[in-house]
């Protein structure tokens, strides 16, 4: 048999020869780049699929990748179900009562049987023990149960923290990453919500979007206090009470805070913080395979808990470099419901950015379903390798065939394509993978860990009792069930350093228990003149720089700047209260004034006031005003000078239009009066040439007669042209006045859009950078912020 320990490969099985139903010598060895463009598999219940999942999830454990598992089914616990040693003792706990009784054994007796079976399907694929213990030792394996205690649990309080600035910066996937949050705990609610039409998501997806925008975390605290005081008065153009009025905005409130009160929901705020960084590597750097398992979970708790997640995914891989080699696996082990071909879950969209862009961060995500009917499968026609096993129905293979087609994941001829998925046996796939030339017919190698099926709620309290203790540094801030376990009272400040402790501000509520985080706080007046620019403005500025446990325990950049809102101070904590402890170098009060000179000096050299200008306005904005405030301050300002000026345009316009409008009065009756007399002429001639041609048809007039009256009819028809020539020379003068009364109009509106364009549409803002001319420090002393 040849060699499968290589890295980089994942051992799969063996090729099958479908005709004689016999497996192959070749061994099956996929490579684990072609990953990073992702994986499905899709078989019925019986066909495999789990065994194949489990197998390859192993392979990239033992080659050191690190892996994130959505769990729905309860399968994917059995990854920890791995026994070197086969003794039957070690299989007793997770097995079945039921099914040994059906076969008429002792649970001691199906023990010995489970344990003989699994041992010599290892050996018939040449897997030893000694492979076993490299998987069990390749990473650290920890079971999480979101909303239970039953497994790790975890805590979504930083899951609504804002996101990294490659998100931010991106304006669709900061959007959608909204739109999908909101979505997600609407679910969680009980609401169906259209994001277009619905106001509980317009309005929640404007709250995320101020508090993100300003680099600031999501608390569900404030949540609920700006549902129902919002951070803003308006909502498009109506204000916040037409369209949304206060009543209800407070039933929406009271609706999430009693999600929030329940006993139960409890368990989703406690636990290791939402950081997927630490999902993936143990703060050693091991890597990890954190299953998340969800089968405990209704449909509304799994769809808020997978699209939370999944937005974290994002995020994470947004934040690393890129990369042509497997760095990460995502792995959900049933799509059904989270990517369907018409609605759009909350999982949806960024189930769809992960398919598109995840392959240049070097992040793998591999989907598993029974159910391949109920798939978009357009949206996986990003994905490079699918996995085929058998299917339950002729609905479900045309439907495969169909989305196959569709996604042109094909390659190749849907007749023969029908041919090799109906002739498939339990444990065989077709490999189809757009990296190597033909699809595979092969069967699947023996699973190293113990394929037990769902565990129940007792058997992961087991497993998780084997799992190592929580890493205090994975807890969130303000998760007080763990903190207040690791952290004691209010350490000794000396009475020479000068401390002062943080209140929340007011848009938040005040919790009960509070942590306190130690950190220097400095603040200062800076004076601003420039006698060019008409610069003469005073900024106050106070730095919060957090202590670290490092040689150096400041890092002035990672400083946070507070504005008038959030510096607001109090002599005492809130209680109960719960202190990190700080380093040495803070309980020294030499090093503050160091600090202090530092923080000056810092100013001086770095610090510039940002303040923009309007050109066309001559307006300069103030130092505590941002951009966006300018413009609208701009507007209102370029709005009233406009209308100033317009009014008197239109005093000096109005004279000309006035004198034009007479005119045309005039003309217009000069033009009846002409109209009036040629009608009356042609009338008049016409009745002379009636009465002529009468006449000389009754033959009653003498030829000389007829000739007089003809000559009469003649000078008539000679004044009717007089008459017409004067009509049109009245027409030609009436409408030459309105032109001029037309060019006038629009000479007055030219001049009206040139106001208002220097005035109100214009946005051409230049960005001055002002050095301060003095600095006063005010107060450098020790702070306690909550978090």
């Amino acid at each position: 048999m040849q060699d499968y320990e290589k890295l980089g490969l994942f051992y799969l099985g063996k090729e099958y020869d479908i005709e004689h139903r016999k497996m192959k010598d070749d061994l099956v060895l996929y490579d684990a780049s072609d990953l990073t463009t992702h994986a499905v598999c899709v078989g019925m219940t019986g066909s495999g699929k789990t065994g194949l999942c489990i197998s390859l999830l192993e392979e990239a454990t033992i080659d050191g990748i690190p892996s994130i598992i959505i769990d729905p089914k309860g399968d994917m616990t059995n990854l920890l179900l791995t026994f070197p040693d086969f003794k039957p003792d070690s299989f007793k706990p997770w097995l079945n009562k039921a099914t040994a009784s059906v076969e008429n054994l002792t649970l001691d007796q199906y023990a010995q049987k489970q344990s003989e079976l699994w041992h010599k399907g290892l050996e018939k694929w040449q897997q030893s023990g000694d492979r076993l213990q490299r998987l069990k030792e390749s990473a650290e394996y920890c079971i999480y149960t979101p909303g239970s205690t039953a497994g790790r649990p975890v805590s979504i309080l930083s899951s609504f923290a804002v996101p990294p600035k490659t998100i931010r910066d991106d304006h669709d996937l900061f959007h959608d990453r909204i739109g999908s949050s909101v979505s997600g705990l609407l679910t969680l609610l009980g609401i169906d919500a259209d994001p277009i039409q619905s106001r509980e998501h317009i309005l929640l997806s404007n709250i995320f979007s101020h508090v993100w925008s300003q680099n600031q975390d999501l608390t569900l605290a404030f949540l609920i206090q700006s549902i129902q005081s919002p951070p803003f008065d308006k909502i498009g153009i109506l204000d916040m009470d037409t369209f949304y009025p206060a009543k209800e905005r407070f039933e929406l409130a009271m609706a999430l805070n009693n999600l929030l009160a329940a006993p139960g929901f409890q368990s989703w705020l406690s636990g290791e913080a939402f950081d997927v960084d630490r999902f993936m590597y143990t703060r050693d750097g091991k890597p990890r395979v954190s299953i998340f398992s969800i089968a405990h979970l209704d449909d509304r708790e799994r769809m808020f808990f997978v699209s939370l997640l999944l937005n974290a995914m994002l995020g994470w891989m947004r934040s690393q470099k890129g990369s042509g080699s497997l760095r990460a696996l995502l792995y959900i082990d049933e799509l059904y419901g989270y990517m369907p071909p018409v609605q759009n879950p909350p999982s949806k969209k960024p189930l769809l950015t992960l398919f598109k862009q995840a392959r240049a961060f070097g992040l793998g995500v591999m989907v598993a379903t029974q159910n391949p009917v109920d798939l978009d499968y357009k949206g996986l026609s990003n994905i490079g390798t699918w996995f085929i096993g058998r299917l339950q129905t002729e609905r479900d293979k045309h439907r495969l065939l169909d989305g196959l087609q569709s996604a042109d994941a094909g390659g190749y001829d849907r007749q023969e394509l029908e041919e090799l998925i109906s002739g498939l046996d339990k444990r065989v796939f077709l490999l189809h993978n757009v990296h190597e030339n033909y699809p595979v017919i092969f069967h699947t190698r023996w699973a190293l860990s113990y394929l037990a099926g769902p565990l129940t709620r007792e058997q992961i309290k087991m497993l998780s009792g084997d799992q190592p203790g929580v890493d205090p540094s994975f807890l969130p801030e303000g998760d007080q069930s763990q903190i207040s376990k690791e952290k004691g009272p209010e350490p000794s400040i000396p009475p020479d350093i000068k401390k002062v402790y943080l209140r929340l501000t007011d848009s938040h509520k005040e919790p009960t228990h509070m942590t306190y985080q130690p950190c220097l706080w400095a603040s200062a007046q800076l004076h601003y003149y420039d006698a060019r620019k008409k610069i003469d403005a005073t900024e106050k500025l106070v730095w919060l720089v957090p202590f670290q446990n490092r040689p150096v325990p400041l890092q002035w950049p990672d400083h946070i700047s507070l504005s008038r809102k959030h510096n607001e101070m109090t002599l005492q904590p809130v209680q109960p209260a719960f202190f990190i402890d700080p380093p040495s170098a803070a309980l020294r009060s030499g090093n503050y004034r160091e600090w202090e000179q530092e923080f000056k000096t810092r100013l001086i050299q770095e610090h510039r006031l940002e303040l923009f200008k309007s050109a066309a306005l001559g307006i300069v904005s103030q130092p505590d005003e941002d951009e966006r405030d300018f413009i609208i301050r701009l507007d209102q300002i370029g709005r009233e000078k406009r209308d100033q000026e317009v009014t008197l345009l239109r005093q000096k316009y109005d004279k000309k239009l006035a004198s034009l409008e007479s005119k045309i009065l005039s003309a217009a009756s000069r033009l009846q009066t002409e109209q009036e007399q040629a009608k009356q002429q042609k009338l008049n001639v016409a009745i002379h040439i009636g009465t002529t041609l009468l006449g000389a048809f009754l033959g009653r007039k003498t030829s000389r007669g007829l000739v007089s009256k003809a000559g009469t009819t003649l000078r008539s028809a000679s004044r009717i042209q007089k008459e017409s020539s004067d009509v049109e020379l009245a027409e030609e003068k009436l409408l030459n006045i309105k032109q001029q009364y037309q060019e006038l109009e629009q000479e007055l509106q030219k001049e009206i859009e040139k106001i208002e364009n220097e005035l109100v549409n214009n946005r051409d803002i230049e960005q001055m950078s002002i050095r301060p001319r003095s600095v006063n420090v005010e107060l450098v002393c020790f702070a306690w912020k909550p978090v």
